[in-house]
């Protein structure tokens, strides 16, 4: 009884100190510490001293049109280059028509006109990396969804010279992200480290990009989402740190996703 009687609450103060503390301790070990081993990672490689000496040759990852019929539409990525590449991939969308002789190429790129059209193999290495397939959809579900892509590709409306941002957007991972809002039955998200795909032009909240959550969103910059498809996920100024449950991952800045790959990037092996 004398021990109750003893007892002291915490001050107010010291349960301030405790929060702010652990609070910043989570933001050092989620978003800072993740950048620091990408970064000296990036400085241990050996990296193409520039866009000239970079591969951008196929990777050898799907077949010639003439030997595959079927509709197919893929979303794919690869890590950006220079320093960019230390937190951020690329993002771009492949299409074919059923009996189409040849594949189409979307980017979004930061110069010229933004939006272009086969200036790279369908699945060439982005800067030297081999890409990773984040949808791949095939047949007549593909054929379906077809123009609706084309119809949110061709109305994009970052396409003007002048238009393209690298931070927070609207970027090749801006681009990408607003053809998958458009057709949410492709059932993907774009990898953490797509910087620039949760950019809008205006303060968001609702359905997240696949349509099976949601989310609350300050121009790419600040952000929350919670689905089946995206998981659990916060950014903090474009760096996005989360979990995957469907496909148990963890994802952090720069690294994108640690874990079990998801079904669209085990399905490259097979294209």
């Amino acid at each position: 009884m004398s021990m109750l009687q003893t007892a002291k609450p915490v001050p107010r103060g010291s349960r301030i100190r405790w929060c702010r503390n652990t609070v910043m301790c989570i933001f050092l070990l989620l978003f800072v510490l993740p950048i620091l081993l990408r970064g000296l990672l990036y400085a241990l490689g050996t990296q193409p001293a520039s866009w000239r000496d970079a591969n951008w040759s196929s990777a050898g990852m799907l077949p010639a049109a003439t030997d595959y019929p079927p509709a197919r539409v893929l979303v794919m990525s690869g890590r950006a280059g220079g320093l960019k590449g230390v937190v951020a991939v690329h993002s771009w969308i492949v299409v074919k028509h059923a009996d189409a002789r040849a594949w189409t190429r979307y980017d979004v790129v930061g110069w010229g006109n933004p939006l272009r059209t086969n200036n790279w193999p369908p699945d060439g290495r982005w800067f030297g990396t081999m890409p990773t397939v984040v949808a791949d959809l095939s047949g007549a579900e593909a054929e379906a969804l077809l123009p609706r892509i084309e119809a949110a590709v061709q109305s994009y409306q970052y396409d003007h010279a002048g238009d393209y941002r690298l931070w927070p957007g609207p970027n090749s991972n801006t681009f990408v992200a607003t053809v998958l809002r458009a057709v949410p039955e492709l059932g993907a998200a774009l990898p953490p480290n797509a910087i620039g795909r949760d950019f809008r032009a205006a303060p968001y909240a609702g359905l997240s990009d696949s349509g099976t959550g949601i989310e609350a969103n300050l121009w790419g910059v600040l952000g929350i989402k919670v689905g089946l498809v995206e998981g659990v996920e916060v950014n903090l100024f474009g760096l996005v740190a989360g979990i995957d449950l469907r496909h148990p991952a963890i994802k952090l800045p720069g690294f994108g996703r640690i874990g079990f790959a998801a079904a669209a990037a085990s399905a490259a092996a097979t294209l």
